[in-house]
C-alpha cells in the first residue's frame, strides 16, 4: 500500500509567497502559474513589479489546481475556468450559510 505524503503549509492571512515558492508547494512551474495569472485565476499583490508576491491563500488554489491538471489534464484555460467556478461555489456556500444563521430552525 503507498502512503501519500501530504505537505501542510501554514501562512498567516497577511503572509506573502513567491512564484517560485507556489511553483515549489504546487508541483505546477512557473510558466504554468504565469498562464494563470493571465487569465485571471491567479492574482499577485503586486502585478506591476518583476518578482510577483501572493496572498498566503493562493496556495490552497495552486494546490487544487494541480490536483486538477494532475487527474484531468486540463490546460491553464480549462483550470482557470475551473478555479473560477470552484470559487463560486465557495462564496455561494458562505452566502447560504450566513442565511442559515439568520432563518431561525423550525422542528416538524
Amino acid at each position: 500500500m503507498e502512503i501519500e505524503r501530504i505537505d501542510a503549509v501554514w501562512l498567516e492571512k497577511q503572509g506573502e509567497i513567491s512564484v517560485a515558492g507556489l511553483a515549489e508547494l504546487s508541483g505546477l512551474s512557473e510558466a504554468d502559474l504565469r498562464e494563470l495569472v493571465e487569465y485571471g485565476a491567479l492574482v499577485p499583490i503586486n502585478p506591476d513589479d518583476g518578482e510577483w508576491m501572493f496572498a498566503g491563500h493562493c496556495v490552497v488554489t495552486v494546490q487544487i489546481a494541480s490536483r486538477l491538471r494532475r487527474d484531468f489534464e486540463l490546460d491553464a484555460q480549462a483550470l482557470a475556468l475551473a478555479l473560477s467556478l470552484i470559487g463560486r461555489i465557495h462564496q455561494l456556500e458562505a452566502e447560504l450559510r450566513q442565511l442559515r444563521v439568520l432563518i431561525p430552525h423550525r422542528s416538524s
